[in-house]
């Protein structure tokens, strides 16, 4: 079994390549530090995520710029509303002179998957994720494919507009490892995009980082030590999303329900991958408390009565943080 210091040595070997890879996205991408480590953490964590904000924030250009940085397969799909489950995954073909059908992939089969505001799909389309972002795999007629790894879908929606759109069921979301909230930049950072920023001359962005040194990261990121500290404050933060007054929380008439076992599954590794970030070999409670939100946010569905009172998950998940003591 590795000791804390042999596992945060392989962590400082093989993070080098994340230097690499923030480089390389800083050539494209202005600021948006808080996007660029949750979309790492994802990567690391063999985790899906899901980017939400208003047109413009760089979400779509982050995740290219992302997958252009690593020298992997990546397809981009565009979520409409006439668009099919066979469209996305694949059909059976037939061909005339064999007599025969064949298998037709869809764009599903790649390393990273842009789903380009999937908002905008109906819901047999967006369940045609679900097999693939689970399992791993995917069924065209009765036979199945294992997609290759790394494998992610990076997903985008529009929080504004709603007209023509259909909400992610609660299954879908739940998905998801981590759900972002996209903001503006700051006012130097928009005045740096100005001055950067050549619309006739996009900058070509170079594969920077391997497939085989992701899967070997996300080997250290597992190896990383979590102590019954930090896992006992995972699970505190789970629960006192279903049963708020056993924290002395008076909540429970704001919870509709509270966050499943996957949510305290992607605590851990999301903290995991926090300190494989910043070095360490180990977790503390503080790398749970920084991702807590991401991970938390869309699995807590708030009551009517929050709603009236405008009080909203992220709300709710703060009020959580600050009573929950940390170990």
């Amino acid at each position: 079994m590795n000791t804390v210091e042999q596992v945060r040595r392989q962590v400082e070997q093989q993070a080098q390549f994340i230097t690499r890879l923030r480089t390389e996205i800083a050539q494209v991408i202005v600021g948006q530090q808080y996007m660029i480590d949750r979309l790492l953490i994802g990567m690391l964590s063999n985790g899906h995520v899901l980017l939400e904000g208003v047109p413009g924030l760089a979400k779509t250009t982050a995740v290219t710029t992302l997958a252009q940085a690593m020298a992997c397969t990546f397809k981009r799909i565009q979520f409409t509303p006439d668009l099919l489950p066979a469209d996305l995954i694949g059909t059976l073909v037939y061909s005339p002179k064999t007599g025969e059908f064949t298998v037709k992939k869809g764009p599903i089969f790649g390393n990273i998957i842009l789903a380009d505001e999937i908002n905008r799909a109906p819901a047999k389309v967006q369940s045609a994720l679900l097999e693939a972002m689970q399992e791993r795999q995917v069924t065209i007629s009765d036979e199945t494919f294992l997609l290759e790894e790394p494998f992610m879908v990076l997903a985008t929606q529009n929080p504004v507009e709603q007209e023509g759109t259909y909400p992610l069921p609660e299954a879908q979301v739940d998905r998801f490892m981590l759900k972002l909230k996209i903001t503006y930049p700051t006012r130097a950072e928009e005045r740096e995009i100005m001055d950067r920023v050549d619309v006739l001359h996009r900058r070509p962005v170079s594969p920077v980082v391997t497939r085989q040194e992701i899967l070997d990261a996300r080997e250290v990121v597992n190896r990383i030590y979590v102590d019954d500290k930090a896992k006992n404050y995972i699970v505190d933060l789970v629960h006192a999303t279903r049963n708020p007054a056993a924290f002395g929380l008076d909540m429970a008439h704001l919870i509709e329900y509270g966050a499943s076992p996957r949510a305290t599954i992607y605590l851990q590794q999301g903290a995991r991958a926090m300190a494989f970030l910043q070095g360490e070999g180990n977790v503390f409670p503080n790398d749970v408390k920084q991702i807590a939100m991401d991970i938390l946010r869309h699995r807590i569905k708030e009551t009517y009565e929050a709603e009236a009172e405008n009080i909203t998950p992220e709300d709710i998940i703060r009020k959580i943080l600050e009573t929950v003591p940390v170990p």
